[in-house]
């Protein structure tokens, strides 16, 4: 079954009582017992939602995959993951990623005792130098969050697996439509279901996908032990979206790709982060790996200051100065002092995400209007 038929279809069924083409929203908080421990398989909602399951089982299949947990929010589903690991266990992680990732390992995991090592994974080879007895996991965001570095899934999964460790991605920036990590050697893929899976800014979830039935049981016991689950409304509206998540993601690249190199030829812009160019530092991976380069980019101004990049946001008209991404409409950001402002200063800047930075993700709107919006905030 191909993608496009798959996110409509796989893992979701008729209602069996009605025939419901969609799944309904089972909003319950408990469900009858004909006995105790006689039930229909549900027994309190914290532990399982019909909805949820459908979910669950759809992102399942949209992935690749086997097992579908899903999580009140893409935090919600990171965090549940750190706990399968004890004090001690060494992570490596990209240095190039997601501050409220970087926030929750650095000063939340790392007082329960756990290691981090935040290292640029460009090339993958980087990783062998930190590899230990201790190494549990190694965790890939790719594209990465804001510099759209890309890193080498196939190399990663090698790398993990003569460690003994576990190989877990961050598939949020490309959807399952362009990235399918299982598929390429990974035991675990998270996404933020808040962006693309979602896709219209209006649901906060999270899920974690993998093939290892080992690690599904250790995961779904947590999602009921520590309850941070999603409601079925929250629910019905990711199934909703998933189906459109193909028509989407098309629009999202074409787009993108007219922005990306409009803003590369601007004379006030410095630099483009977007791994759509032939010159891209990994843009042969992402060509192997990736269907299309999506729509999230960032840039630099020839203005390198502060002052310039929140001039620019602040003239937008089209492009809204949010945090997130992935929606049909097109947000525009400053890592530095939203989405990234947790990581240290010099961390940042040591990383190369400047204090200029502009993130941008491209909705689906009319390509010509988003360039001239942004050709008149430029200036």
């Amino acid at each position: 079954m191909k993608a496009a038929t798959r996110f409509i279809h796989a893992g979701v069924h008729p209602d069996p009582s009605t025939g419901a083409i969609m799944t309904p929203i089972y909003q319950t908080s408990t469900y009858v017992q004909e006995a105790p421990g006689k039930h229909k398989g549900y027994e309190y909602a914290r532990t399982q939602n019909p909805t949820r399951t459908q979910l669950q089982n759809a992102l399942a299949a949209a992935e690749n995959g086997t097992f579908g947990i899903s999580f009140g929010s893409g935090l919600a589903a990171t965090d549940t993951l750190l706990k399968l690991f004890k004090p001690g266990d060494e992570i490596i992680s990209t240095n190039d990623l997601y501050g409220g990732t970087y926030r929750l390992m650095r000063k939340i995991w790392e007082d329960f005792g756990l290691k981090f090592h935040f290292i640029d994974m460009s090339d993958a080879e980087n990783i062998k130098k930190y590899i230990s007895k201790a190494t549990r996991m190694i965790w890939v965001e790719t594209p990465t969050n804001p510099l759209i570095r890309i890193i080498d899934i196939k190399a990663c999964a090698a790398i993990a697996k003569e460690a003994n460790a576990l190989l877990a991605v961050d598939n949020t920036f490309a959807s399952p439509y362009l990235q399918n990590p299982l598929d390429l050697g990974a035991d675990i893929v998270m996404h933020s279901a808040t962006k693309y899976i979602g896709g219209h800014s209006d649901v906060v979830h999270g899920c974690i996908i993998t093939n290892d039935k080992t690690i599904a049981d250790q995961l779904y016991f947590l999602q009921n032990a520590c309850g941070a689950v999603p409601g079925p409304q929250d629910c019905f509206l990711l199934l909703r979206g998933l189906k459109t998540l193909h028509v989407r993601m098309q629009r999202h690249c074409e787009n993108g790709e007219k922005v990306a190199r409009f803003l590369r030829q601007h004379p006030k812009v410095a630099k483009v982060h977007w791994c759509g160019f032939e010159d891209h530092p990994n843009h042969v991976i992402a060509k192997e790996q990736m269907r299309g380069f999506g729509g999230m980019m960032s840039f630099e101004l020839k203005d390198n200051t502060v002052e310039a990049a929140e001039k620019l946001l602040a003239s937008t008209k089209i492009f809204a100065c949010a945090e997130s991404l992935g929606g049909v409409e097109s947000l525009i950001g400053h890592p530095a002092s939203m989405t990234h402002a947790s990581i240290p200063r010099e961390e940042r800047i040591a990383n190369g995400l400047a204090d200029s930075l502009v993130r941008l993700s491209v909705g689906i709107e009319d390509a010509d209007d988003l360039i001239e919006d942004l050709n008149q905030a430029i200036g």
